[in-house]
């Protein structure tokens, strides 16, 4: 097996067990492995550290998997790693909900792959050359044990890019999805479009998170930021929101929010839904002088790395002073950052001042996380991306 040895003082992170080595690292590479190739990393002592999976074209060369050198990495390995994650899950799939992520990468000791559940489909995402190289195994796995009706691939990404993957799209397994899987989530039903949906179709990590929120929004005016198909519209309506505008740049997000909101039997008449840039709807409001009670902001990731964290705090603050400012004292702002480069102390910040830009004054009085199949190994904090917060205007 190649061997990858890293540089004196360069091993304290892969002992701790942090699942990525990056390229500098690196001080000499034993045979020649190619792109998605399983190595033995060793300290400049000759010591074993881990198997991992290695990639020259990537910034992160060596993807860690296993720390025990008695547990190579065959195809045993794989299935055990997948079964495992799978068993972690079992009690989230009820008949209130049948969407969950079953796999989420580095969380579960498999970087470079997800794999979401919606009804009776399957999404799977493969970031990394190591995954791709054992797809064919991963698949066959999910079919035994969850036995879909089909599998679809959404490997559409720009992590692809870095690793010197082509994107691909397509089916793996079985039947091709239709153009709208029906699926339940907190007893709300969702159309899911799995081949053109954001992402692999849902965002399924708000979930707990749409149902917190909507326990303060009972005979209020809810604004809706960033709809997308409607989760925390859909859960507002069940809570008894008195009204509701929902705004997305997406003709087929509100496609599917109108579907989701007769799907569900809500009332339509109480619903406005907006195909917009919501900075600009924002700012129409402010001018109309607007209010609202409650604001739902739920943006798409605004820092994919640290590089771009003082850009993103820029966009953040100003998103967040508009919804502000059509807040009056009692109002909520429910807000939301998915970017893993900002911490939940950047994001408080932020907000303050956001707050203090739009004049008003602000407690936090809750915060948000992602759910538990979205876990965070202790070991990689990186994994925690999704956090929010819920704002009360004084």
């Amino acid at each position: 097996m190649n061997k990858i040895t890293l540089h004196k003082g360069k091993e304290k992170a892969a002992w701790q067990l942090h699942p990525w080595v990056f390229s500098g690292a690196i001080k000499n590479v034993d045979g020649t492995p190619t792109n998605g190739t399983v190595v033995k990393v060793f300290n400049i002592d000759k010591e074993f550290i881990a198997y991992g999976v290695y990639n020259a074209h990537s910034r992160v060369a060596v993807r860690l998997l296993e720390w025990d050198p008695e547990h190579p990495i065959d195809e045993i390995w794989w299935r055990n790693r997948i079964r495992r994650a799978l068993e972690l899950r079992t009690h989230l799939l009820t008949d209130q909900n049948n969407t969950v992520r079953l796999v989420f990468a580095e969380a579960d000791f498999l970087p470079g792959l997800i794999v979401d559940k919606y009804g009776d489909f399957l999404s799977l995402q493969v970031h990394s050359s190591g995954i791709e190289a054992v797809k064919n195994i991963i698949v066959d796995e999910l079919v035994q044990l969850v036995q879909p009706k089909g599998i679809y691939e959404r490997s559409d990404l720009n992590a692809r890019q870095h690793e010197g993957l082509r994107d691909t799209n397509g089916l793996l397994y079985g039947d091709m999805p239709p153009e709208f899987v029906e699926v339940v989530e907190n007893g709300i039903r969702y159309q899911v479009n799995i081949i053109e949906g954001q992402k692999s179709g849902f965002y399924c990590d708000q979930r707990d998170n749409r149902l917190l929120a909507a326990q303060y929004v009972s005979g209020k005016r809810v604004l809706d930021c960033f709809c997308y198909s409607g989760g925390f519209t859909l859960n507002a309506f069940k809570m008894g929101a008195s009204s509701i505008v929902s705004v997305d740049s997406s003709a087929l997000a509100i496609e599917t929010l109108n579907k989701n909101i007769i799907l569900n039997g809500f009332d339509a008449t109480m619903l406005t839904a907006v195909q917009a840039d919501v900075n600009k709807y924002l700012r129409q409001l402010g001018e109309k002088e607007e209010k609202f009670d409650v604001i739902i902001l739920d943006p798409p990731k605004y820092a994919p790395s640290r590089s771009a964290l003082d850009k993103a705090a820029r966009a953040y603050k100003d998103l967040n002073r508009r919804a502000l400012l059509l807040l009056e004292s009692g109002g909520l702002l429910a807000t939301f950052s998915c970017s893993g480069a900002m911490d939940m102390d950047t994001f408080k910040q932020v907000i303050a001042w956001s707050a203090l830009d739009a004049g008003k004054e602000i407690q936090f009085i809750r915060q948000f996380n992602q759910p538990e199949d979205h876990p965070i190994r202790a070991s990689f904090p990186e994994g925690e991306y999704l956090k929010g917060l819920l704002i009360r205007v004084v």
